[in-house]
C-alpha cells in the first residue's frame, strides 16, 4: 500500500467514527409498530362464525354398508359423532341387494340403525335394532348422547310412544312409555312420536320434543324417568285440536303444529322450540313460560322451516345455528338478538349442498354436522373456520377454497 492511500484509508475511518458518535441515538418516544387488529369477537355486532364443507369426511363405511333416511345425529364427550339410520329406507333391490335373504350382488346391505363415528370419520363403533327387555321404535328418530355418554333415542311411527336409553355400548338402560298406548298431549305416562330428546346437564334434565303426534315439551328426570312438567305453545296447557293447514297470512297459530321437532335447553336458561311447520322458533324460560318467538321463512308451507338447532361452541353459546329442511340451508341466527344474520347450503346432492338437511349438532371445536333425511341418507361436515364479517345473506355451497 503507498503512502497516500494509508492516509486515505485512515481519513475515511475517521469520518466514519465520527459521524457514529454524532448520530442520534433511538429514544423511547420512537413511534411504535402498528398494533394487529383485535381478533373478532363471538356474539360481535357485524361478524358471524364461518364455515366450509369437508368432502372427505366421513371415511367411507366398512362392509359394504349403506345408509338410509338419517335422521339423527350428536357428538359426545370425546368429539365423536353419532348418527341413527332407518335401515327400512333402503331399496333393497338398488340398494341393498347383498343384505336380501337370498343375495342378489356383492353390494350392498344396510348398516346398523347406530353408527359411532371418530373425528377422522372412522367407524368407531355401531349397534341398534330390536332386542331383548325393550321396544325398538318402529320408526327410530333423533338421537342424543348426553353428559354420561349415555344415547337416546325416540321415534315418530303412529305405534311409537316410548323414548329408549341405553349404554354407549348398546347395553339397555330404561324405556319410557309403550308403544300404541299414548292418550293424548296431556298423558302423564306416555309420548307419541318424539321427535328429539335433548339433555341439560347441569339439572340432570331431558327435554323431549313430543312431537309427531303430540303437541308439547316434556322435561324428565335424566336417572329415574320421572315427569317434572310439560307445556304447550305459548306455555299453555297443549291442545290436540286439528288446525288445519299451514297459512302464512294467518295471525300465528296459539299451539303447536305437529311435528315439535325440538326444543334444545341452552346454558343460561332458555328453551329453544322447533314448530317446524308453523315456521318458528318459540323460546321459553325452563320453567315452561314464554319469552319470545322467531319466525323463519314464514312464506314456506309444506314441511315447514325450523327442523332442528344447535348452538355455537362459544360458553356464551352466542349463536343458533338452524336447519331447514325444505328451503335446503342452514341459518346463522344471533342468539341474543334473535337476528338471521346469513345462511349456507343449497339444494343437491354434491358435498355441501342438502337434500333434507334434517338435523344438526356441533362439536367442541365449533364444526357443524349435519344429517339428511328421505333420499338425502348422508352425514356431512362443515369445519368452523373462525368468526368473519357477514359476507352476504346467503352463502350458497361452502366450498374449500
Amino acid at each position: 500500500m503507498t503512502r497516500r492511500a494509508g492516509l486515505l484509508l485512515v481519513s475515511s475511518i475517521g469520518l466514519l467514527l465520527a459521524a457514529c458518535e454524532n448520530a442520534t441515538p433511538p429514544t423511547s418516544s420512537a413511534a411504535p409498530a402498528a398494533a394487529a387488529a383485535p381478533a373478532a369477537q363471538f356474539g360481535a355486532a357485524g361478524v358471524a362464525p364461518r364455515f366450509e364443507v369437508d368432502p372427505f369426511w366421513p371415511k367411507p363405511l366398512p362392509n359394504h354398508w349403506v345408509l338410509g333416511s338419517t335422521i339423527g345425529v350428536s357428538v359426545d364427550s370425546r368429539d365423536h359423532v353419532w348418527i341413527i339410520h332407518r335401515q327400512q329406507t333402503l331399496n333393497a333391490e338398488t340398494e341393498a341387494s347383498a343384505g336380501k335373504n337370498a343375495p342378489t350382488g356383492e353390494c350392498c346391505m344396510a348398516a346398523p340403525n347406530v353408527i359411532e363415528l371418530d373425528a377422522q370419520g372412522n367407524v368407531a363403533g355401531s349397534w341398534g335394532g330390536p332386542g331383548q327387555g325393550y321396544d325398538w321404535p318402529t320408526s327410530n328418530h333423533g338421537i342424543t348422547v348426553d353428559h354420561m355418554d349415555n344415547v337416546w333415542i325416540g321415534g315418530n311411527d303412529v305405534k311409537d310412544a316410548h323414548v329408549l336409553k341405553f349404554s354407549r355400548s348398546g347395553q339397555f338402560l330404561l324405556q319410557l312409555g309403550k308403544p300404541e298406548q299414548n292418550q293424548g298431549s296431556n298423558d302423564p305416562v306416555n309420548f307419541w312420536r318424539v321427535a328429539k330428546i335433548s339433555i341439560d346437564a347441569e339439572a340432570n334434565e331431558a327435554y323431549i320434543a313430543d312431537g309427531y303426534g303430540n303437541k308439547r315439551v316434556v322435561v324428565i328426570d335424566m336417572a329415574t324417568g320421572a315427569r317434572k312438567r310439560y307445556w304447550g305453545a305459548y306455555g299453555e296447557r297443549p291442545d290436540d285440536t286439528d288446525l288445519g293447514p299451514y297459512d302464512p297470512a294467518a295471525e300465528p297459530a296459539k299451539q303447536f303444529r305437529n311435528p315439535v321437532h325440538c326444543a334444545e335447553p341452552s346454558r343460561d336458561g332458555f328453551v329453544y322450540v322447533c314448530d317446524r311447520v308453523n315456521d318458528r322458533i318459540q323460546v321459553f324460560r325452563k320453567d315452561g313460560s314464554f319469552v319470545q318467538e322467531l319466525r323463519v321463512a314464514p312464506e314456506t308451507r309444506g314441511a315447514g322451516s325450523v327442523w332442528d338447532i344447535a348452538f355455537s361452541h362459544d360458553p356464551g353459546q352466542s349463536y343458533i345455528y338452524l336447519a331447514d329442511g325444505l328451503n335446503e340451508r342452514v341459518y346463522v341466527i344471533h342468539r341474543e338478538s334473535m337476528k338471521i344474520l346469513t345462511s349456507f347450503g343449497d339444494g343437491g346432492r354434491q358435498p355441501g349442498q342438502f337434500f333434507r338437511v334434517h338435523s344438526i349438532a356441533v362439536d367442541s371445536q365449533g364444526n357443524i354436522y349435519t344429517t339428511e333425511t328421505y333420499e338425502g341418507k348422508r352425514v356431512q361436515k362443515f369445519v368452523f373456520r373462525g368468526l368473519a364479517p357477514v359476507p352476504r345473506e346467503s352463502q350458497g355451497v361452502l366450498w374449500p377454497n
